[in-house]
């Protein structure tokens, strides 16, 4: 029997989730499909995800978007990595660069022959062999895909810093154009088919009742579809990921525009700092089981680099994942789906990642129950590997200074991140599972950036001379320093290729 396909979607919430779902899906169905995005101006969104990771540079290409346009629409800027500061120890920082230090000498990734240098009293920083970490630190950017006159050395891996509100008005715009249709209102109640618990429609304030094959919940924590009516329940994690609580404000930019995302470590909890074209966003990220709320104020209010240009906004959540993201004719994207807090940045990759396994799932109306079991098993699987790389950064610390941290150093954490961390322990090599987000290079620097050293590096690594590793590693920090010293700064790049109107 032929399958009777989709022929309407309605979307529920706009923000960056809503308004991406509906760019994406649109992209792919083109007008075979009715979709139809709901939103009420009255409801805020939450917007704290200004900050993202490489892979969404590729959406955008995929999504038909010009990325310079959509720099100069979002007030952009470019991320190259992540630093963070007192994490391991007060006064220490290390960052997250994107893309892996050095170059592969081999079969061994470079940091195993870092390592072997390391034990023989020699090779300074892993950062020192990091192009992301020398350009961000020189407030430098460009694109480049490989280094010139060096085919084989990765350029320069990137992700961007936005404004959440303007980037969803921009896909709104784009979408509109597209032929999405747009409805304001508020849902009041939800309509459930009496046969088998499905959605049928949607009730609005005003009367009006609008009715989809499926449906895509993107209203924010409340998660109205996937949580009020269909009952998917919520894994807590708070045991693992404490903190519940953010703080956020914008403020007036200072200093040289950084091309990277600042992390810093507060007594019970951390501050972040995105640099945009017009402003700086900021955010205290807290536990309130360790810290009043006047209190994190306060230090947020007292580590600003500029005049803040509003209150503090206060969020809560509750750090975790529906057990479900699919239910019957329901899919939950963005913050109706989970949240794990903005340390790495992976709210908008979440979103995205959820779409693109829709994409390989998209059901008929039968919406087979097998396929949907894998789809959140596939989900589940993701939440959990990201999980136990943001609990790294907690857990594995020598603060002693505060409750909250002295409750992270001690508490217990997931089996599956313990065997990660005693396997690198041994000869430095990582646990990679094909669906985790994080690769090596971002297992290995926020390993040692924590202070996890490995006992000893691989054997392999002895059948190099000690003579041509030292060459080595001076050809490669030659080329580096010489690659930064010609790029542009930050600031200039933008202001020739994408700078926004004033």
């Amino acid at each position: 029997m032929a399958a009777e396909p989709i022929k309407t979607i309605v979307i529920l919430g706009g923000g960056t989730a809503g308004w991406l779902s509906a760019t994406f899906l649109n992209r792919i169905l083109g007008d075979t499909v009715d979709i139809t995005l709901i939103e009420s101006d009255d409801i805020g969104t939450v917007g704290v995800g200004e900050a993202t990771i490489p892979p969404l540079v590729n959406l955008l290409v995929f999504l038909g978007l010009d990325e310079r346009e959509v720099m100069k629409a979002v007030q952009g800027t470019y991320k190259l990595g992540i630093e963070f500061i007192d994490w391991y120890e007060k006064g220490e920082a290390y960052s997250h660069a994107f893309g892996a230090p050095g170059n592969p000498l081999g079969v061994l990734p470079f940091h195993q022959y870092w390592l072997r240098q390391r034990m023989r009293g020699k090779g300074g920083s892993l950062w020192d062999y990091s192009l992301n970490h020398m350009a961000a630190k020189a407030n430098r950017f460009t694109h480049m895909k490989t280094i010139p006159n060096t085919p084989n050395m990765e350029g320069m891996n990137y992700a961007l810093h936005f404004d959440a509100g303007l980037l969803a008005r921009y896909l709104r715009g784009h979408c509109e154009a597209q032929g999405v249709t747009r409805r304001e209102g508020k849902v009041a109640g939800v309509n459930l088919r009496a046969k088998d618990g499905f959605i049928e429609s949607l009730r609005l304030e005003g009367g009006e009742t609008v009715g989809g094959d499926f449906f895509l919940d993107c209203s924010g924590f409340q998660g109205v579809l996937i949580e009020g009516a269909l009952k998917a329940g919520y894994e807590d994690w708070t045991r693992w990921l404490p903190c519940d609580r953010a703080l956020a404000v914008p403020c007036a930019s200072a200093g040289p525009l950084k091309p990277y995302t600042q992390a810093r470590a507060h007594t019970a909890g951390w501050q972040w700092r995105i640099p945009l074209q017009h402003r700086t966003g900021n955010g205290h990220v807290f536990s309130s089981a360790f810290m009043e709320t006047d209190e994190a104020a306060k230090i947020l209010l007292a580590n600003l680099d500029g005049e803040p240009l509003a209150e503090p906004r206060l969020l809560k959540f509750t750090t975790g994942r529906r057990r479900k993201t699919w239910v019957k004719n329901c899919v939950a994207l963005g913050l109706a789906s989970g949240f794990m807090e903005p340390l790495e940045s992976t709210s908008i990759h979440l979103v995205q990642t959820a779409l693109q396994r829709l994409a390989h799932m998209f059901p008929d109306k039968g919406f087979n129950p097998i396929e949907i079991a894998e789809y959140n098993r596939k989900t589940q699987r993701e939440y959990e590997l990201i999980r136990d790389f943001l609990v790294l950064h907690y857990t594995a610390t020598q603060r002693a200074d505060s409750p909250f941290w002295n409750h992270c150093r001690t508490m217990d954490v997931p089996d599956s991140l313990n065997g990660k961390v005693d396997f690198f322990r041994q000869h430095g090599r990582v646990i990679v599972e094909e669906d985790d987000l994080f690769k090596e290079a971002n297992w290995v620097q926020v390993l040692i950036g924590q202070g996890v050293m490995p006992e000893s590096c691989s054997p392999l690594t002895l059948n190099v001379p000690e003579k041509k590793l030292d060459d080595y590693f001076q050809h490669i920090r030659q080329i580096y320093e010489t690659t930064v010293m010609k790029t542009p700064s930050h600031a200039q790049y933008i202001a020739y290729h994408c700078q926004a109107e004033t």
